[in-house]
């Protein structure tokens, strides 16, 4: 017997609760009424009900709770209730990003970092996190500077555009695919990036390869965020073409030479495969769940 639970007019926000009761052993789908207008939640079983009842009022009064949507994750239709359309000014941005944890956290470093910098600190700052051949690092083991290098910044410019594109795309995946899966992404491309690039740079006298920036991650996130935007549309990514279009040109005019910054290329290249190739893997494992 088909039990009617309740009606949403959002499609995400029914997918994301009638996930979470199939994680609690409920049986639930989703149909559309006839009116098109609204989502219903049906139990397949009568019996379940009064727990099903309890759990959607628990829905409501918190429907961002992580746990639902690790729940949609497990099944392979990651939702979001969130709109990410590119109407979003730069102050809703940084808002977002300010009040996503992991999005906050590296930006605040950075800002903390080029601050420092400001008032004399570069020299020593540079030399505890500037990236190392990897023939010295298997010396000295100072495997932090694998990643290091995303938190230095040599100009206002150079942090300013790497802050918003990170503020942009970073709380749209940790709002959609949670703090564990931003970290993910976070570390393996600065450490891809990085190490891409420091096969590019001569070192310094000393041993310190002369770059930074948090622009590899920036082009990961970008690939990550585009494909999974294509693989998986339902999960509720997106990023507008013509920012595509604008650092997929700016990633082209880096290796023309024509621009009047020197452009850490390898590492813009090296994070947007990083990224594209984590979404493609994640896109793989949720089918192989779903299977």
């Amino acid at each position: 017997m088909n039990t009617p639970l309740i009606a949403f007019r959002r499609e995400g926000a029914a997918h994301l609760l009638a996930n979470y009761l199939k994680s609690q052993g409920i049986g639930a789908k989703v149909e559309r009424t006839s009116a098109g207008d609204e989502y219903m939640i049906v139990l397949a079983n009568d019996d379940d009900a009064l727990r099903a009842r309890d759990i959607t009022e628990a829905f409501l009064r918190n429907p961002n709770d992580p746990k639902y949507q690790q729940a949609a994750w497990q099944h392979g239709q990651q939702v979001t209730l969130t709109p990410t359309g590119s109407g979003m000014s730069i102050a809703s941005m940084m808002k977002n990003a300010m009040t996503s944890p992991m999005t906050a956290t590296v930006l605040v470093i950075c800002v903390v970092v080029y601050a420092l910098s400001l008032f004399g600190l570069f020299a020593p700052i540079a030399s505890e996190l500037m990236m190392q051949p990897l023939s010295l690092l298997m010396e000295n083991h100072e495997w932090w500077r694998v990643i290091g290098p995303a938190f230095i910044h040599f100009s206002i410019l150079h942090i300013v555009f790497n802050l918003l594109w990170w503020g942009m795309l970073g709380a749209q995946i940790e709002r959609t695919l949670g703090v564990s899966m931003l970290m993910l992404v976070f570390v393996i491309s600065a450490i891809t990036s990085n190490i891409g690039q420091s096969f590019f740079t001569e070192p310094l006298p000393g041993g310190l390869l002369p770059f930074g920036g948090l622009s590899g991650v920036v082009y990961a996130l970008m690939g990550f965020v585009w494909w999974l935007g294509w693989l998986k549309p339902q999960w509720g990514l997106s990023i507008p073409r013509g920012i595509i279009g604008f650092m997929l040109v700016w990633l082209v005019l880096g290796y023309a030479d024509v621009l009047w910054v020197n452009m850490a290329n390898a590492a813009h290249t090296v994070g947007l495969i990083t990224g594209c190739a984590l979404a493609a893997i994640l896109s793989i494992g949720a089918d192989k769940r779903a299977g």
